[in-house]
């Protein structure tokens, strides 16, 4: 079935390469990249580049959200606004070209009024399919409750769908009490939650339990440049991707996300699911921008992925 990701707080993100970051001094960009974005969106662009197809949802106004969904429509992927009032957010990302170093400033997002997150709702009842699987990701833009994803979630769960959950801080806590299907923070967004300590995949693998009492089903921690913990039921994979050249790190987590849900999609064991995600985000790691990775570069990765039982 369609795959739907949805962005509370979609984004253009325009992300400038510079030969050396310098403080205090004019420095001229040597390239400018804009990246249709947003961290659901995100997913759906890496969706796209896997030739999965999905619809994205996401709040978008002004003359940026059309820019932006003007983008995304350019690109192959179904948008399905929640128009609003406000102006859609731009963020900047000043990189190094050699892909050592970055800047990235986030704005808060426009703000949500009551009745365009009642639209919210109404759309997401409306579309959502017993099988089919969501992506709920980012950050909330103002307005909008803390239980924003408690509520989608109990929403699409109500129609039999089923839930990724990518978030943080109170977003995050308030969404795993929903019971997401699967709910994919990062090491320090659980530390964060939990008041634990992860430096590694076993450590991850621990705190798993700490995210099922909060309300998770099924988890998976991503580690950074260490990869991921996935944990489905009684299974509980270490998944590390090879060894890289990272040069912008930026978008590499909705990347992975993407193909964590790849494999959900199709019923994939859970080793594959874990293999698939590190794939995607190591592919994205590699490339220039907010990037994602080609299917065929993803599945190359995929063979190079150490797995391993946690």
């Amino acid at each position: 079935m369609m795959i739907r990701t949805f962005t509370p707080n979609p984004v253009l993100d325009l992300t400038l390469t510079v030969p050396t970051i310098r403080f205090n001094e004019m420095t001229r960009a040597a390239d400018v990249r804009e990246d249709w974005g947003g961290k659901g969106f995100n997913v759906s662009r890496a969706l796209r580049a896997l030739d999965v197809p999905s619809v994205a949802m996401g709040f978008l106004g002004g003359a940026t959200g059309r820019k932006l969904q003007a983008g995304l429509n350019a690109l192959g992927i179904d948008v399905a606004p929640v128009e609003i009032a406000g102006e859609t957010r731009t963020n900047v990302v000043v990189a190094e070209s050699d892909g050592e170093r970055y800047v990235k400033v986030n704005q808060s997002g426009p703000t949500i009024h009551p009745e365009e997150i009642a639209r919210c709702l109404a759309q997401v009842d409306a579309d959502a399919r017993a099988g089919a699987w969501w992506a709920l990701c980012g950050s909330l833009p103002p307005g909008v409750p803390v239980d924003l994803y408690a509520q989608l979630i109990a929403v699409i769960h109500a129609k039999g769908g089923r839930v990724v959950l990518d978030a943080s801080g109170e977003p995050l806590r308030a969404g795993i009490a929903a019971g997401p299907d699967l709910v994919k923070p990062n090491a320090v967004e659980v530390e964060a939650l939990t008041g634990g300590t992860i430096d590694d995949g076993n450590a991850a693998a621990d705190a798993v339990d700490d995210l099922r009492a909060l309300g998770a089903r099924d988890a998976a921690i991503s580690l950074g440049d260490q990869g991921l913990v996935l944990a489905v039921g009684a299974s509980r994979w270490w998944a590390r991707p090879p060894r890289i050249r990272a040069r912008n790190p930026v978008g590499a987590g909705d990347a992975l996300v993407a193909g964590l849900l790849v494999a959900l999609s199709r019923d994939a064991a859970p080793v594959d699911v874990a293999r698939w995600g590190v794939a995607a985000g190591t592919a994205a790691a590699q490339g220039e921008g907010v990037s994602v990775g080609a299917r065929d570069e993803v599945r190359a990765i995929y063979q190079d992925v150490t797995m391993s039982e946690v």
